[in-house]
């Protein structure tokens, strides 16, 4: 078993990845029902929280059927993020993650995100506030470094566990990789083998298939793997990697009712959690890749990503029963 302050967590959890747009409620419920077994929301801009921004109080909530549950906040500035960790109290979540990762240019020309990788003062000291500010246990996403020139995710490490962050997310990318290249687990191995480092380990990166989440597990030896974009339009992803995990062989992917039911049941929430037209139109950009590996299904596509009603949607989607799904890769 792995622990979090008062959190057990299943032998080698998977995590679904926090990411903007994507890790909202409809999206995470329908993932823990394939297997995820700890969740973030999406990242929540401390300085947001703290005016009142309708979108970033709207990203704190949290429902009882998908804990265990961390909310993830961001920001440069030690008093905002203490009064973000307060605010984030009153919703009672199981664990609050900072974001030192986030890569994007919004994120880091405010000094927030990955840009914090460059000043380890400023991260520990922004660390120190969060913890002294939260009920509940603390725990950080980061990358490896800035740049290749500046890898300091072991002196991260040691120096976050050091101030009582519980657990470390790590994502094998520098910030000026972007999203590009590979992401390079040696690093996050490093920290898993540094013998002053107790603190669960979690990888990140890259992690696209049941086979290398296995070669990944085995090789790196890290506690556990967050899962990001391989989720998106596909939350069966965790429940293959759990079945590899346990029989060495693949399931098979989701047939085209599940589908349909899945798709269906995100909308449906989407629309209860967010209003009917913003659930409909916001459910535009999951069509694709839920309904990836059916061929000729661009037409159906396109109806869906125009639809404007529950009805047109249901009818639209009638007509992929007509299509049969392919070997999914």
């Amino acid at each position: 078993m792995i622990k979090i302050g008062n959190i057990t967590l299943p032998d080698f959890p998977l995590l679904l990845a926090p990411m903007e747009d994507v890790s909202d409620p409809p999206f995470r419920a329908v993932c823990k029902k394939n297997g995820a077994d700890l969740m973030f929301t999406e990242f929540i801009s401390s300085e947001g929280l703290i005016r009142d921004a309708i979108k970033s109080r709207q990203k704190l909530d949290i429902f009882e059927e998908e804990r265990p549950v961390g909310i993830q906040i961001f920001g440069g500035d030690e008093e905002a993020m203490s009064i973000s960790a307060e605010i984030v109290n009153t919703v009672h979540p199981d664990l609050l993650d900072i974001n030192f990762g986030c890569p994007v240019k919004k994120v880091v020309c405010k000094g927030a995100g990955a840009a914090v990788l460059k000043d380890i003062d400023l991260m520990v000291r922004l660390t120190k506030a969060v913890i002294k500010s939260s009920a509940v246990p603390v725990t950080v996403k980061t990358r490896l470094g800035w740049d290749f020139d500046s890898i300091n995710i072991l002196e991260v490490a040691e120096r976050l566990q050091d101030i009582g962050v519980q657990a470390l997310s790590i994502h094998g990318r520098t910030r000026s990789q972007l999203y590009k290249g590979d992401a390079d687990w040696s690093w996050i191995a490093k920290v898993k083998e540094h013998p002053r480092i107790t603190i669960p380990i979690f990888g990140n990166g890259d992690v696209d298939s049941p086979e290398k989440a296995l070669e990944y597990k085995n090789k790196y030896g890290v506690d556990g793997i967050m899962i990001g974009r391989a989720a998106i339009g596909y939350p069966w992803f965790f429940r293959e990697v759990k079945h590899y995990f346990s029989t060495g062989e693949k399931l098979a992917p989701p047939t085209l009712e599940e589908r349909i039911e899945v798709i269906m049941h995100h909308l449906r929430t989407s629309m209860a959690w967010k209003g009917a037209k913003l659930g409909i139109l916001e459910m535009r950009r999951h069509y694709g890749n839920y309904l990836k590996g059916i061929p000729n299904i661009k037409p159906i596509r396109n109806k869906l990503v125009t639809a404007n009603s529950v009805e047109e949607i249901e009818e639209t989607l009638k007509g992929v029963s007509s299509f049969e799904l392919t070997v999914n890769s």
